[in-house]
C-alpha cells in the first residue's frame, strides 16, 4: 500500500454555507495485490462539512492499512465493516482504502469496477453542476459558462443570506432560459428561512426541483415540515451519514431523497444505505466532496453497477484547475460516459513523498 498527498487547486473558491475552499487537500492511495494488480483510491476530506482533515485521514489510513496487508481482497465487504468498526470517525480514509481495494480486485478479475456490482445501468448519465456562493455578477457568469456547455440542472449553494440567495437564483433564471435549480443549503437555513427562500423562488417562476439539506442535520422535524409545507422534494445529505440515519429519516418521513456519498460513509456502507433507501420507497441521489475523477469514478461505478440513482451530483472534477488522473470515465458536456477497461481504468502518478505500507 502506498499513500501520498495532493493539492488540487479549484478554478473558483468553493464556498458553501459552512465554509470555503480554494484548494482541495486530498490524498491518493494505491494498493497492490500479491498477483500484481494495482488499484487506486482517493481521500477527499472536507473539514467544514465532515470534520475530517487530510492529516487525520492519512494517519488513520496508515493505521488501517496495517490491518489490511495480507488479507484477501475478495473479502472486501468484511474488511470494509472491520474498518468502519476500527475508524468510525474517518470515513474519507476508509473510502480511499475501500476504493483502491475494489479497483485492484476488479483489475485482477479483468472486469470494469461497475461489473463487480452488476452492471445494472451501463449508459451515459447526466450530472448537475455546482455554482458556489458568490456575488451576483460572478454567479451569473459561472452559470452562463456552464449553460453554454450544456448544463441545465444547476446546483446552487445557498444558506447564508435568504434575500441574496433569491436574487442570485432570479438573475440566473433570467440569464439562462430553461434551467432548473437544486438548492443546497448545507445546513445553513432555519425552517422559516427555507420557507421564505422557497416562496421567493416560486415567486419569480424559478423551477426548484430539490432542496438539499437546508437545515441542521439533527433538525429532522424541520426537514419533515419543509417536505410537507413547501411541496418541494427534500434530499438528506449531512443528516444521512449512516444506515441508522437513513432508517430514522424513513421512520420520520423527513426526506424524499437520500444523497449517497462514499466519502462520508465508505463504499460498502453506502451500498447498504442505498439498498435500504430503495427498499423503503425513497429515491436516490449521489454526490461527493471536492474530489478528482478517482473517487468520482467509484461513485459513477455505483451508478452504473447498482442502478436506481435519479439525481447525479458528480461534477467536482470539472471544478478543478487541472486533472491529475489519466484514463477512466470522461465528461462530454453534462454527460458522464462509461468505460470498458478493468477496474476504474485510471492511473495517478505520485507527485509528493510516498508512504509505503507492506
Amino acid at each position: 500500500m502506498e499513500l501520498w498527498s495532493v493539492d488540487l487547486p479549484l478554478t473558483d473558491p468553493f464556498v458553501v454555507a459552512t465554509g470555503a475552499r480554494t484548494t482541495a487537500q486530498n490524498a491518493f492511495v494505491r494498493i497492490t495485490l500479491r498477483g500484481g494488480a494495482s488499484g487506486y483510491g482517493e481521500m477527499a476530506p472536507f473539514p467544514e462539512v465532515g470534520g475530517e482533515g487530510r492529516a487525520a485521514s492519512l494517519e488513520a489510513a496508515s493505521q488501517m492499512g496495517q490491518a489490511l496487508v495480507g488479507q484477501p481482497a475478495t473479502g472486501y465487504r468484511r474488511l470494509a465493516h472491520l474498518l468502519q468498526e476500527v475508524a468510525p470517525s474517518h470515513p474519507a480514509a476508509r473510502c480511499g482504502l475501500e476504493t483502491a481495494l475494489v479497483d485492484a480486485l476488479a483489475r485482477a478479475a479483468a472486469i470494469p469496477l461497475w461489473g463487480l456490482w452488476g452492471g445494472a445501468e451501463i449508459r451515459e448519465h447526466e450530472t448537475d453542476i455546482t455554482i458556489p456562493i458568490a456575488d451576483l455578477d460572478r454567479t451569473v457568469a459561472l452559470s452562463r459558462r456552464w449553460y453554454e456547455r450544456g448544463f441545465r440542472l444547476l446546483k446552487m449553494k445557498i444558506g447564508r443570506d435568504v434575500e441574496g440567495d433569491i436574487r442570485r437564483l432570479e438573475a440566473v433564471h433570467r440569464a439562462c432560459p430553461g434551467v432548473a435549480f437544486l438548492g443546497d443549503g448545507n445546513q445553513g437555513y432555519t425552517r422559516e428561512q427555507c420557507q421564505a427562500f422557497a416562496k421567493g423562488v416560486q415567486g419569480f417562476g424559478g423551477q426548484l426541483v430539490l432542496l438539499e439539506q437546508p437545515t441542521a442535520r439533527e433538525d429532522l422535524d424541520s426537514l419533515a415540515a419543509l417536505r410537507r409545507d413547501t411541496g418541494i422534494p427534500i434530499a438528506a445529505d449531512e443528516s444521512a451519514r449512516s444506515l441508522e440515519d437513513v432508517k430514522t429519516l424513513v421512520r420520520l418521513q423527513a426526506a424524499d431523497f437520500i444523497n449517497i456519498k462514499i466519502m462520508k460513509s465508505g463504499i460498502v456502507h453506502s451500498m447498504d444505505m442505498a439498498a435500504y433507501t430503495r427498499a423503503s420507497g425513497l429515491r436516490l441521489m449521489i454526490g461527493g466532496m471536492v474530489e478528482s475523477r478517482v473517487a468520482m469514478g467509484c461513485s459513477f461505478s455505483l451508478v452504473l453497477g447498482l442502478g436506481g440513482f435519479e439525481v447525479l451530483d458528480l461534477d467536482t472534477p470539472l471544478l478543478l484547475a487541472n486533472d491529475p488522473v489519466q484514463g477512466g470515465y470522461r465528461y462530454e458536456g453534462s454527460r458522464l460516459c462509461p468505460w470498458e477497461g478493468p477496474g476504474l481504468s485510471m492511473c495517478v502518478q505520485p507527485r509528493s513523498e510516498v508512504t509505503v505500507i507492506d
